[in-house]
């Protein structure tokens, strides 16, 4: 983002800011794969270890929400990009 507008106090508090943001959405992100996996995978407790096949069905499980993660940031990218380039065509 350009924050040249700004003081430079004001640009470095800016860049906290969304530096906070993104770590917090990571943490989200990251907490939502968790409860999704378990949840789907996980079902049996008389065993303080994972079956193979919890552990296969979790694997598969962070593969898909990773790529879908990833997929869905090239989109969003993508139409970013789109509308940059909108814009400086209308100026």
């Amino acid at each position: 983002m350009d924050f040249s507008q700004f003081n430079e106090a004001d640009s470095m508090r800016m860049q906290q800011l969304m530096e906070r943001n993104q770590m917090r959405d990571f943490m989200r992100l990251y907490s939502n794969l968790v409860q999704r996996c378990f949840d789907s995978c996980v079902s049996d407790f008389t065993s303080k270890t994972m079956s193979s096949r919890e552990e296969g069905c979790v694997s598969r499980c962070t593969d898909k929400f990773m790529k879908h993660a990833e997929r869905v940031g090239q989109r969003f990218a993508e139409q970013n990009a789109a509308m940059m380039e909108e814009q400086s065509k209308q100026k």
